[in-house]
């Protein structure tokens, strides 16, 4: 389980086939092989290590879900490790299980923040609500408005310098993991 603060940005350093090598960064000495790590918000297993390096597997199924198929020597992507039991929760509660990619339709520039629109497909918007949950790369965020095929989030000064999210571009695909709870409220009510 992971909470969607971002520890580090990595480096991807190789791309092999389904195979991705990323440069830890600041963390490196805290990877173990077969342990999970959330990579542009999608929890993968690391398979090997090497100095501050690290390789990561990228199955089919996730190439479909996610835009980690996209990658290339040089990209920069959220890193983080999960939460230990007797960590500090910050954010919310992320598994690293990527509903599908949204891409930016706008950005508009505030005083100290930046506004930021995702379009994305009507069967997502039940589970957003204004003020709720969102990951988006991995970045645990809050929803600031949500309409039928779209929703916004404010990126704060400290969020944007320390995550990829401040490199976004109108047009750019990223991630969406929706709010676990969400998910299961629908499921109960449903039945």
């Amino acid at each position: 389980m992971f909470t969607g603060i971002v520890e580090t940005i990595g480096e991807i350093s190789s791309v092999s086939g389904n195979t991705l090598d990323i440069i830890a960064g600041k963390f490196s000495g805290r990877l173990k092989i077969g342990g999970s790590i959330s990579v542009k918000g999608a929890c993968l297993t690391i398979t090997s290590i090497k100095n501050t390096q690290f390789t990561v597997d990228v199955v089919d199924e996730t190439r479909r879900k996610t835009n980690l198929g996209d990658l290339k020597i040089a990209s920069s992507v959220n890193l983080e490790l999960p939460v230990p039991v007797t960590g500090s929760f910050d954010g919310h509660i992320v598994q690293g299980h990527i509903d599908n990619t949204i891409k930016v339709i706008s950005i508009i520039e505030e005083s100290d923040s930046k506004l930021i629109k995702f379009k994305t497909n009507p069967l997502n918007t039940k589970y957003l609500v204004k003020k709720g949950f969102v990951a988006v790369d991995g970045v645990s965020l809050t929803i600031v408005e949500c309409q039928n095929d779209w929703f916004s989030i404010a990126l704060i000064p400290h969020t944007s310098k320390n995550t990829t999210l401040g490199d976004l571009k109108v047009g750019d695909t990223t991630n969406l993991e929706l709010d676990l709870f969400a998910k299961y409220a629908e499921k109960f009510l449903t039945r």
